[in-house]
């Protein structure tokens, strides 16, 4: 309790990026989220595949309702304050970075790990799938860079190419693959 009380004295809920880009990125993931979970009440499906196509499309759609509800929350920032009290309180925040290191490297494997699962799994249904794994996928990598969190990494963020910043070239990608797949597989032939 005392960790949580140390964290919500360093963040407050609030919008983690209120203007039209910010919007525009909750819009994106809320409304993938609600396509996945129509493919996933809808279909079609082939016998075979259908639970596990099924629970792919609902794990998604679950997955870019969270993002969506992060977007504009910053609850990874969160999350980072929860780490920074238990590193004081521990007493090892001093060699805080070795622990960041190891976060971020298993947040990469892991997500590697997953998507290598994810894809294995559903191998019979990849033109059905694929192009939503592959959303995921980039979904992923952005989480990963986003966590990394490392400097260098957050000006590249920030850098704007003829006017879009990379932050949205990087973020939005990954959910539009994700509701493209997700109404391509619903619409009628």
């Amino acid at each position: 309790m005392e960790t949580l009380d140390c964290a919500l004295q360093r963040w407050s809920p609030g919008l983690g990026d209120p203007n039209v880009m910010g919007w525009l990125t909750v819009v994106v993931f809320a409304a993938a989220a609600i396509v996945t979970a129509r493919r996933a009440i809808r279909g079609p499906f082939a016998e075979e595949t259908r639970s596990r196509e099924r629970a792919f499309w609902w794990f998604s759609s679950v997955v870019l309702a969270c993002l969506a509800v992060n977007k504009q929350l910053d609850l990874q920032t969160l999350l980072t304050e929860v780490g920074r009290c238990v590193a004081h309180a521990q007493g090892w925040y001093e060699d805080r970075q070795i622990v960041q290191r190891r976060f971020i490297a298993g947040v990469m494997v892991g997500g590697v790990v997953f998507m290598g699962w994810l894809g294995f799994l559903l191998r019979r249904t990849v033109q059905q799938t694929g192009l939503a794994v592959l959303g995921l996928g980039f979904v992923c990598i952005f989480v990963a860079v986003r966590a990394a969190g490392f400097h260098h990494v957050d000006t590249l963020i920030g850098t704007a190419v003829a006017g879009l910043h990379m932050n949205w070239l990087l973020e939005l990608p990954g959910p539009i693959l994700v509701m493209v797949a997700g109404l391509r597989g619903s619409l009628p032939s």
